[in-house]
Parts: structure tokens; C-alpha cells; sequence
């Protein structure tokens, strides 16, 4: 796996006239802007991993034979450079956190999946990123404040906000989980083991297969409707607020849970 370096730009954009001297990062209306670059190559089947905290993440297919990466650095009062971009190479692919200062005596640390430790400390730096994702490489893409956006890809993809909407289109799987946010996801494909889960509270659910996809279906929403293009044979009693049913002829279960929003299950032909 061959990792290149990266590349920093910083800018300094005043949105009301400042004051002179030396108070430039304390100056309300001052915005400060580093921008960050990366490209390396991850096997086909392995993972480019993006973990954000404040910021959203933006993802499209590409032809090329890179993972590229940018990232721009956004604050009002703290110092953008007081957060870095880490990249960790390992066996499953390479993760790239943004890691902010450490606080109260507990190191922040960058690691793969559940691993590290991402806390802003109440730090007001944003970290948007960029990822163009090859043919074949899985996206893992996780924030707490921000929308995610992943289109054009050609393997599975999963995704994970706290406060944002989680748009997702692959040739493969998909997954989503938010809270407060929508969630529309089409995949090209339906032969996932186990389990496929999108859930949210405050947001509606709009999930496309492909058409004769088989799966048992459970659906569930307190304040929304349901709809669904697929023929469904229903277990149990039917109620547009909770719904357990077949299409096809089952087999893997499809998981679809919100509290505020409607549920549509979509055929993507």
C-alpha cells in the first residue's frame, strides 16, 4: 500500500473589517482556512476510513487508481493548525481522523473503526472532507455535526452521523445511521449477510434495491407513514407504524427505524 504525503495551505478571510495589532484570532468576523491534501493507493476490498467530528464528508466514484483526500480547516476563534490530519495505515486499508487537541488529561488519538479517541473540547474548527474512492474500495465514512454525501461508487459503504442528513448511492451495499437527519440510500446490490440497518429519530427513510431483491423487511416509525414499491407479504398484523413482512423470497433482514419521519422502500428496477 503506497501512502503520499500531504500538503497544507492556510488563509485568512476577514467577513467584517478587523482590528489591527495583534488580535487577529480572537477578532469576531476573522474566519481562518487550512487546506490539506492526500493521495495513496488501498487495495481493492480494503476500506478508506474518514473520521470527523465537526464537518461534513463528501465522497464520489472515480477512475483513477488513488484514494484522494482533502480536507478544509475552518474556525472563527481557534487556531486551525492546533488540528492535525492523521493518516493511519493498517491491515483492513488507511484511516484518516481529524484529531483535535488533547483536553482534561486524555490523549486524542487516531485508530481504525471504534478504536482512538475524537474530542473537540468544545475547539469551533470544522473539517470538511473530499474523498474520491477508486473502483473496489469500500467507504466508512463517520461525523457527529455534518451531512454525509457518498455518490458514483462501485463497493460498500457505510455511514454514520449524529446531526446531518446521510446520502448514499453504490453498485454495492449501503448503511446508515444518523439521528437527526435524513436518509436516502440506493445499492446495487441485496446480498448482504446477517442484517442491514438504516435508522434515524428525527428524519424519513428512503431505502432502493434492486429490483426481485428477497429480504424480510421490519419497519418502524411513531409520526409517518410507510410505502413500498416491492410486493410485500406481511407477518402479522399490518400498521403503517410498524411493519414485519417479506419480499421475494426472504432470507436476509432489512432493518428500517425512525421516530419522526415516513419509511419508503424503493425498487431500483
Amino acid at each position: 500500500m503506497a501512502l503520499a504525503a500531504a500538503g497544507l495551505v492556510t488563509v485568512a478571510a476577514a467577513l467584517e473589517t478587523p482590528m489591527v495589532g495583534d488580535l487577529f484570532e480572537s477578532t469576531p468576523g476573522v474566519q481562518e482556512t487550512q487546506e490539506w491534501d492526500w493521495q495513496g493507493t488501498v487495495d481493492r476490498g480494503d476500506a478508506i476510513e474518514i473520521k470527523g467530528v465537526n464537518g461534513g464528508i463528501e465522497a464520489s466514484g472515480s477512475s483513477g487508481s488513488q484514494v484522494v483526500v482533502s480536507a478544509v480547516k475552518k474556525a472563527n476563534k481557534d487556531d486551525p493548525a492546533d488540528v492535525r490530519i492523521e493518516v493511519v495505515e493498517h491491515s483492513g486499508g488507511v484511516t484518516i481522523c481529524a484529531v483535535y487537541p488533547d483536553g482534561r488529561g486524555k490523549k486524542n488519538e487516531c485508530a481504525p473503526g471504534d478504536g482512538g479517541r475524537l474530542s473537540t473540547q468544545n475547539n469551533d474548527v470544522s473539517v470538511s472532507f473530499t474523498v474520491q474512492v477508486p473502483a473496489g474500495v469500500r467507504l466508512v465514512a463517520t461525523t457527529v455535526n455534518g451531512e454525509i454525501e457518498a455518490g458514483g461508487l462501485s463497493a460498500d459503504v457505510a455511514a454514520t452521523t449524529v446531526n446531518g442528513d446521510i446520502k448514499l448511492s453504490t453498485d454495492g451495499l449501503a448503511k446508515a445511521t444518523t439521528v437527526n437527519g435524513s436518509i436516502q440510500a440506493s445499492m446495487g446490490r441485496a446480498d448482504w449477510d446477517g442484517t442491514m440497518s438504516f435508522n434515524t429519530v428525527n428524519g424519513s427513510i428512503t431505502v432502493s434495491l434492486p429490483g426481485g431483491s428477497n429480504a424480510d423487511v421490519s419497519a418502524a416509525t411513531v409520526n409517518g407513514g410507510m410505502e413500498t414499491d416491492f410486493p410485500l407479504t406481511v407477518k402479522g398484523r399490518f400498521s403503517m407504524k410498524n411493519m414485519k413482512g417479506t419480499i421475494g423470497s426472504g432470507g436476509r433482514e432489512l432493518e428500517m427505524e425512525t421516530v419522526n419521519g415516513s419509511i419508503h422502500l424503493k425498487s431500483g428496477g
